[in-house]
């Protein structure tokens, strides 16, 4: 990655806490499920001690399920190895202000084991080590998401306590693209919006979306660990905001039967004087390089093997249905959105979505699969079928995975996952998967309540 300028240098850092303005300092890492996990520090003590040293933190914090239960059938972490530590390394390149915690700075972690080796289990080792075999060939990859959320009036309490039923979404009708529907809650938009680029993101836009209380807020594509890094700290901030100004918000993949919350993710490369790559002669197939067209080929390849990493929730798949505008077809066109990938921009701009995640994905884990799909292209030369010009919910075409049961069995067995991520890596995730289907298997749902009570 390319030298960069970090929001806050450590320079003006000292600064701040020296003249009283900065007290406490973040300092946390994405787990396996794309949230921020770590400590607080005096800020005093992070300077004097932690920013040259670093810390520590459980290694079961990359081996537990969503509720934060200790799970068998991890490697690196469990009760026979004592749940040790791993290192937690601030990397100086991510140093920001917290506009929505007062006196606050930031930065992410990379994590180590004692001996100083990565863990390459870690969302962010997996994606630098994506990078790192793009750099080989010369390339950055360039990324961009797009995160939806449900706004609820409701606190996270209250929603809580109401076992998260019969919540008052902030608008009570589809509102894409309404301005008035922006309008309703702008006062929690325009904080987030400010904030976060107090924060030191580019915030481009914020608009409605068509489930009740839907919102989409929009920021600019920067280099890809950047732009995940940075997914996790809004993800994390807007949350940290709607209960500061008493309203929930939701990224679930699929809150209710209406629209999911989608998760596109654009993603472009150029080569290392910062020239788009992907965009050819006019002669060439749709505007498109070779390489694009190789880059592109190799998300269709792969895209039902890492499906995991796009889709990596049970709740994830609910959203995979005909005419809902998230894909059920593995198929690829040019401002197609009924495609799994469509092809957008020109010029420079020229670039590929992946519509499959959803607002719970992990973007670390998401954008590597998308860059390592994008080298098995490259490395096999693969050729791009021709697009889809029609309905792909209609058109025959192989099917994205309906289940996360069926993504776990396609990626533990996926000779592309394993050559790109390593025997580790891939049992590490399937070990994920494993245990929240082991998890939803044991449950009894409200659906079965509902039909099995009395009626049976």
């Amino acid at each position: 990655m390319a030298d960069r300028t970090p929001p806050l240098s450590v320079e003006e850092l000292h600064a701040l806490v020296a003249g009283g303005e900065i007290d406490t300092v973040v300092l946390a890492f994405p787990d396996m499920q794309g949230r921020l996990q770590g400590k607080r520090f005096a800020a005093r003590f992070f300077l004097d001690e932690v920013l040259h040293h670093g810390t520590e933190g459980c290694n079961y914090l990359l081996a537990v399920d969503t509720d934060m239960n200790t799970v068998d059938g991890y490697e690196m972490s469990s009760w026979d190895r004592g749940y040790g530590d791993f290192a937690m390394h601030p990397d100086l390149s991510t140093l920001r202000r917290l506009p929505w915690n007062e006196g606050t700075a930031m930065l992410i972690a990379d994590l180590a084991w004692n001996d100083g080796s990565p863990v390459v289990a870690a969302p962010r080792q997996i994606l630098r080590r994506q990078l790192q075999r793009l750099a080989e060939l010369g390339y950055t990859a360039n990324v961009g998401t797009e995160l939806e959320f449900i706004v609820f009036r409701d606190t996270y309490e209250q929603a809580w306590d109401a076992g998260y039923r019969h919540l008052t979404p902030a608008n009570q009708y589809n509102i894409d693209y309404s301005v008035l529907g922006t309008g309703r809650i702008e006062p929690l938009l325009r904080r987030i919006r400010n904030e976060m680029a107090g924060a030191g993101l580019t915030v481009e836009s914020a608009k409605g979306e068509c489930n009740p209380g839907q919102h989409e807020i929009a920021f600019k594509y920067d280099e890809a660990l950047v732009t995940c890094d940075q997914h996790a700290i809004y993800k994390t901030g807007s949350k940290e905001i709607a209960a500061q100004e008493g309203v929930s918000i939701t990224f679930m993949a699929k809150y209710n039967e209406r629209e999911g919350n989608s998760c596109h993710i654009h993603l472009s490369l150029a080569d290392t004087g910062g020239r788009s790559v992907m965009a050819g002669s006019a002669t060439d197939p749709g505007g498109m390089s070779e390489i694009m067209r190789q880059f592109l080929a190799g998300q269709l390849a792969a895209l039902r093997d890492f499906s995991l990493l796009y889709a990596p929730n049970i709740n994830s798949y609910k959203r995979f249905q005909p005419g809902s505008f998230a894909p059920t077809a593995v198929a690829w066109g040019y401002d197609n959105r009924t495609c799994a990938l469509r092809v957008v921009g020109h010029g420079r701009s020229m670039r590929f979505e992946n519509r499959l995640p959803g607002g719970d994905v992990n973007p670390h884990l998401a954008v590597a699969g998308l860059v390592a799909a994008g080298l098995y292209g490259i490395e096999q030369k693969l050729e791009l079928p021709e697009p889809c010009a029609g309905n792909a919910y209609t058109a025959e075409y192989e099917h994205v995975p309906t289940t996360l049961r069926e993504a776990a069995e396609l990626w533990e067995n996926s000779p592309i996952a394993k050559a790109a991520f390593g025997d580790e890596v891939v049992a590490h995730y399937r070990n994920m998967a494993r245990v929240e289907l082991q998890a939803f298997d044991a449950a009894v749902t409200d659906w079965e309540l509902r039909r099995s009570f009395e009626r049976l």
